[in-house]
């Protein structure tokens, strides 16, 4: 017993130091860059202020934002419209083909992002593959201007964190019980009763889960922007790399990083309390 002790200690101790020296101190630091004030000949100057907060508000900013937030709303939805039929097929297939369905989700990860943004490109330009097979079928007289634009950056974004939407939602749906939709449609529930009453209200948690691993990232992803949207798609990633590598702003990057943090947290509340609302119903039941 006093060497099971021992080792738990060590242990978590060695789990807290690796988030203390990972996770607490880098996001502590930006944190405090964010209020610091823009040097001229250094990075930061020790003065407390909170400017970069203040010019979160300016109009070129907000505009920034809202598009970001636009932007990536739609391919959440996207997500959640392609990714909630594909997961639901998964969690009720046969095991025979659980596992090669479950494959066909996970091999995109295989390969870096980066390249698979980079196959878009080849599929998406003007004498690309998809322009070449459109015309080739007669569908189209001349080649659909795709890339570099707002249209292209979501295909991107949908394409690169659809998977990450199908993993949360089928762990989710796997769980559901089935006899519940059974007894709706003893007790005379029709299939859209059953779905909006039964099936979405059981797997809300899934669905935030799922909300929150796509919601982020595609605010916060800039080379896929840079690749597919060009100079015309700039998204709250582009900004703070922005303001890091070029302005060399680095409290107004470090101010933006913290809303966004501030963004994941409140995202995490809103799962947390989703999950402790489904838990509750189902005990009701």
């Amino acid at each position: 017993m006093k060497h099971d002790k021992t080792f738990k200690f060590i242990t978590i101790g060695i789990i807290w130091l690796w988030l203390a020296i990972f996770a607490v101190a880098p996001n502590g630091l930006v944190f405090l860059t964010s209020l610091l004030q823009q040097g001229d000949n250094e990075l930061v100057r020790l003065q407390l202020t909170l400017n970069s907060y203040f010019d979160l508000f300016n109009t070129s900013y907000l505009k920034i934002f809202l598009h970001s937030l636009g932007l990536a709303g739609c391919c959440t939805l996207v997500c959640i419209i392609v990714g909630y039929p594909f997961a639901f097929i998964i969690a009720r297939s046969t095991s025979r083909y659980k596992g090669f369905l479950l494959f066909l989700v996970i091999i995109p990860f295989w390969t870096s992002s980066l390249i698979r943004s980079y196959a878009i490109v080849a599929m998406l330009k003007t004498k690309g593959i998809l322009n070449s097979l459109l015309l080739s079928l007669g569908l189209i007289d001349q080649p659909l201007h795709l890339l570099y634009s707002s249209t292209a950056v979501m295909i991107g974004l949908v394409y690169s964190l659809l998977p990450f939407m199908i993993l949360p939602l089928y762990a989710n749906i796997e769980k559901l019980d089935m006899r519940l939709i059974d007894a709706a449609r003893d007790l005379g529930a029709n299939k859209r009763t059953v779905l909006l009453k039964i099936i979405l209200p059981l797997t809300w948690p899934g669905i935030i889960a799922g909300s929150m691993l796509v919601f982020l990232p595609a605010m916060s992803m800039f080379y896929i922007p840079d690749l597919l949207g060009g100079a015309k798609s700039v998204l709250l990633g582009n900004l703070i790399q922005n303001q890091f590598l070029t302005a060399r702003n680095w409290p107004m990057g470090s101010a933006v990083s913290v809303m966004l943090t501030l963004l994941m947290g409140l995202m995490l509340m809103l799962y947390w309390h989703s999950t402790k609302r489904n838990k509750d119903a189902q005990d009701l039941l």
